[in-house]
């Protein structure tokens, strides 16, 4: 979302002044790239966590503004639940030791605010969906207090004009209906940001798209919700149906969802801010007194409020963002589609994978996205959340192939190659591709330690299900402590 937004309401002549105003944005976004303004000199990356909070019982804790005061840490802030808070991590390299300054970071952060935010009866969770979670959990009044996801979720209604349905097929069926986002709480996520020059955008960006469902494969770590086991990565259609505009008229028209896999590689990054604009309309239609076009004419650098507000009310799996970082304006793909979790270490891993992956392939010789339709993309992003690690995937060359074994013969030699051209030491690099080649060979992530532990709790303590997923909770919440990779841990 980026910026706060204030309580008010919206008049057609704000929608109207609105749409004027992020078209300008456009057009001078377009100008900036034809004159190369960006800054490509020292690419950063980054990482966002988002977190749940439990109590004593392993059940979710309202306490989000009260754990944010006892932690009094700016990078960590609200989010949408008040069960829900997040970290954002200071930009690096990935140069070097890049990797393990991460880790350290996040570890040392995590852990002084969870001593804090114990003194007040809450513990932090770095999962992807509460397996404690109930409806009763995800209602307007466990909306954080923040006013903009009051707008928000007011706005979204608004566009619908009727309850939201939640529907999802997997192991086990749920049949929920909602009236307010807060469903979308239930996903909590980690972000891995990458900057790149607008010249390398749209190679990073098709690269992060084909490989966005063998992420979610190696990574999963969401199959329950509200008590039910529905895919590895219930993360993706719940966020997908949570936050849908769309009547089902409209949906039978074939008018695009907010939440998006997208349709079509790309050839340059306007491309996606242009068809976010053309296809969405605007949510929170709040204008910002700057004159793009003037600020660009002064020489100084434009914000383009009202675009990046827009983009940030579309939620593409891999998103663009413009930002502007101590006076330069700069590019990122921000990759959303892995869950939070279970470990830092097992997160850093992750975002390693997906750093060196998205490079080889954007520095490929003869691109991916020139072999491989956009559809089959999306297929395997489809099958990767629901099946997780034991999931079949299409890639050229090969056809249909267990995915594990796909990373094994052929992505984890690349991302070997793609970490030594970010410059990463070797030692880093074999550490945490290592973590990802063990999960492959175990066939264990945080998704299948979560079911084979429910099914054990259930079967061998014959614990009734509410009872064996505060179990779950109390055992996940212990190991993720640890440090110790999802792969080692054993099933209670």
């Amino acid at each position: 979302m980026g910026e706060d937004v204030g309580v008010r309401t919206f008049s057609r002549e704000d929608r109207a002044r609105y749409r004027e105003k992020v078209r300008l944005c456009l057009d001078v976004f377009a100008e900036m790239l034809r004159e190369s303004r960006f800054d490509i000199d020292r690419p950063m990356t980054g990482l966002e966590i988002e977190l749940n909070l439990v109590d004593q019982a392993s059940m979710p804790a309202m306490r989000n503004a009260d754990v944010l005061a006892a932690i009094a840490d700016p990078l960590f802030q609200t989010e949408l639940g008040q069960f829900n808070i997040e970290i954002n991590v200071p930009p690096r390299r990935l140069t070097g030791t890049g990797t393990a300054d991460f880790e350290e970071h996040v570890r040392a952060s995590l852990n002084a605010a969870e001593v804090k935010a114990r003194t007040i009866g809450a513990h932090m969770v770095m999962i992807g969906i509460l397996p404690t979670l109930r409806p009763e959990h995800l209602t307007a009044e466990t909306l954080s207090a923040n006013p903009r996801y009051k707008l928000l979720n007011e706005q979204i209604f608004a566009a619908r004009g009727e309850d939201l349905p939640i529907a999802i097929s997997g192991v086990e069926r749920l049949a929920v209906t909602a009236d307010t986002i807060t469903p979308e709480a239930a996903c909590t996520s980690t972000q891995f940001h990458l900057q790149v020059s607008p010249a390398q955008f749209a190679d990073y960006w098709n690269a992060a798209q084909a490989i966005a469902g063998i992420q979610v494969a190696v990574g999963a770590n969401a199959p329950l919700l509200f008590g039910r086991e529905l895919w590895r990565e219930t993360r993706i259609p719940l966020f997908q149906q949570a936050t849908d505009t769309r009547s089902e008229e409209i949906k039978a028209q074939g008018v695009r969802p907010r939440v998006w896999f997208g349709e079509r590689w790309i050839t340059n990054v306007f491309d996606l801010f242009e068809e976010n604009v053309r296809y969405f309309p605007a949510l929170l239609p709040v204008c910002d007194p700057e004159d793009p076009a003037q600020a660009l004419a002064a020489g100084e650098v434009p914000n383009l409020a009202e675009l990046r507000l827009h983009n940030g009310t579309v939620y593409r799996w891999n998103r663009p963002v413009y930002d502007v970082s101590r006076g330069r304006p700069h590019l990122r793909v921000e990759n959303r589609v892995l869950p939070a979790g279970p470990t830092v270490v097992d997160t850093i891993a992750n975002g390693a994978f997906y750093f060196g992956l998205v490079r080889a392939l954007a520095e490929s010789d003869r691109p991916l996205w020139s072999q491989m339709s956009f559809s089959a993309a999306e297929e395997n992003f489809t099958s990767c959340a629901r099946h997780g690690i034991d999931a079949q995937v299409f890639w050229p060359g090969l056809g249909y192939l267990p995915v594990t074994e796909l990373v094994l013969r052929r992505l984890l030699p690349m991302a070997h190659h793609g970490l030594d051209r970010w410059g990463l030491d070797a030692g880093e690099r074999d550490r945490l591709l290592g973590v990802i080649e063990q999960r492959c060979l175990t066939g264990r992530n945080g998704a299948t330690w979560q079911v084979e532990t429910l099914h054990r709790l259930e079967s061998a303590d014959h614990l009734d299900r509410p009872a064996a997923l505060r179990e779950v909770v109390r055992h996940y919440v212990t190991l993720m402590h640890s440090n110790r990779p999802v792969h080692e841990w054993p099933i209670p």
